[in-house]
C-alpha cells in the first residue's frame, strides 16, 4: 500500500481536565495534535501507512510533538525543523449538556505559518504517495501557508495522486488580510485549491461559508436535519468544481454538547448518486445515537480518515461501505479522549456490523 500524505499544522493542545472551565483550573492537561495529523493517526491505526508534513522548531516540545506522531506509526522523514516561528497551541474547555465546548487559539507566528512551499521537498514527498489530504484550517494561519496549500495539491496532482479536502471552516483563524472578511478571504483562497481537489468534505456550515451553498432552510443548531437537501448541496459543488469526484457530508445534529446524533453522506459524482449512513434494517438513515460524548474534537477528522482509508482499500472502497466505514469510525472517537482515533479496522468493522452494545470484549 502506498502512503497517504497529509500536510499541516501540529500544536500543543492544552484542555481543561474533565469538564472545568478554563478559568477554573490551574492545571492543563497536554497533548499534540491538528486537524491533517489526525486524519493520518487514524490511517495508521487503520493498519494504512501515512506521512505527515510540516514545520517545527528546534525545542524539546516540538520532539514531543514528533514523538506523539512517531507513536501511532506515522511517518515523519520529511517534516522541516526551522528556526523560524513557532509551536502553535490551543486550548480546550470541554463543554457539556448544554454549555458548548470552547477553543481559543494561540497560533499566531508558528513554524508553519512562516514556512514558504520552496521549503518543501515535495518530489520526494510524493514519490512512494497515493492521497494527499489537505484541510482549510492551514490556509488560514497566513498567506505563506495558503500558499503552501495550493502548491502541495498541484505537486500532488502532478505526482499521480488523489487530493482530497475538509473545507473546515475556522473564522477565529482567516483574518491574514484585513481587506476581507473571514468568509470573504476563505472563499477567495478555497476557491484557489479547490481546482485540484477530488474528494471535499465538509459540513453544511462549511459548505455556505466557502461556497455559498446552503441546504434548503436547514438549521444545524435546531437538532434536526433534513437529509433529503444534502444530495442538491453536494451536486452544487460539483458544479462549480466538475474535477471533484466525490462530496462527502457529515451530518451531525447537536442535541447537546454531551448527545449528538452522527452520520454522513457520500456523493459520488460518476453516478450522480448518494449513499447515506448509517441504515437501518430497511435501508433507511437512521443516525448513531452518541449520548454520551468523551471528546467530540476531531470527530471530523476521524471521518477524514476512515474515508480516506475506505477508498484506497479495495474491499472497502465500494461508496455505501465506504461511508459506511468512515462514519462507524468517527462514532467511535467521540469515546476517545484527545484528537487521535485510536480504533482499530477491526473495532470499526464490529460496529459497522451492529454490534453497538458497549459490552465488554473477552
Amino acid at each position: 500500500m502506498k502512503k497517504v500524505v497529509t500536510f499541516g499544522e501540529i500544536m500543543g493542545r492544552l484542555a481543561s481536565p474533565a469538564n472545568m472551565r478554563l478559568r477554573q483550573t490551574r492545571n492543563l492537561e497536554v497533548t499534540y495534535a491538528g486537524s491533517e495529523a489526525s486524519v493520518a493517526a487514524s490511517i495508521c491505526n487503520f493498519g494504512g501507512k501515512a506521512r505527515y508534513i510540516t514545520a517545527l522548531p528546534k525545542h524539546a516540545l516540538a520532539e514531543a510533538t514528533m514523538d506523539s506522531i512517531r507513536a501511532v506509526g506515522i511517518d515523519t522523514e520529511y517534516i522541516l525543523r526551522t528556526d523560524e516561528g513557532r509551536l502553535g497551541l490551543y486550548f480546550l474547555e470541554t463543554g457539556a449538556n448544554q454549555r458548548p465546548s470552547n477553543v481559543i487559539y494561540d497560533r499566531a507566528d508558528s513554524a508553519v505559518s512562516r514556512t514558504p512551499s520552496s521549503a518543501y521537498d515535495w518530489e520526494n514527498i510524493f514519490k512512494d504517495a497515493q492521497w494527499l489530504h489537505l484541510s482549510g484550517i492551514t490556509p488560514a494561519l497566513s498567506k505563506t501557508a495558503a500558499e503552501a496549500t495550493l502548491v502541495a495539491a498541484q505537486k500532488a496532482k502532478e505526482s499521480g495522486a488523489s487530493v482530497s479536502i475538509d473545507l473546515n471552516f475556522r473564522g477565529k483563524l482567516w483574518n491574514w488580510d484585513s481587506n476581507h472578511s473571514a468568509k470573504e478571504l476563505a472563499q477567495k483562497t478555497m476557491r484557489e485549491i479547490l481546482p485540484f481537489i477530488d474528494v471535499v468534505v465538509g459540513n453544511e456550515e462549511d459548505c455556505h461559508d466557502i461556497l455559498g451553498i446552503q441546504a434548503g432552510d436547514t438549521d444545524v443548531h435546531s437538532g434536526t436535519l433534513d437529509t433529503s437537501r444534502y444530495p442538491d448541496v453536494a451536486r452544487q459543488v460539483v458544479q462549480q468544481f466538475p474535477n471533484v469526484r466525490k462530496v462527502a457530508i457529515t451530518l451531525r445534529e447537536s442535541l447537546s454538547a454531551s448527545h449528538n446524533n452522527w452520520g454522513a453522506m457520500l456523493f459520488d459524482a460518476a453516478t450522480d448518486a448518494p449513499s447515506f449512513a448509517p441504515l437501518d434494517e430497511n435501508g433507511n438513515y437512521k443516525p448513531y445515537q452518541i449520548k454520551n460524548i468523551v471528546d467530540r474534537v476531531g470527530g471530523g477528522d476521524s471521518f477524514a480518515g476512515g474515508l480516506i482509508f475506505a477508498l484506497i482499500t479495495s474491499e472497502l472502497k465500494e461508496p455505501q461501505t465506504a461511508v459506511n466505514y468512515a462514519v462507524a469510525a468517527s462514532c467511535l472517537k467521540h469515546s476517545i479522549k484527545g484528537d487521535f482515533n485510536y480504533s482499530t479496522r477491526a473495532e470499526v468493522e464490529r460496529l459497522m456490523g451492529g454490534n453497538a452494545s458497549g459490552r465488554v470484549v473477552r
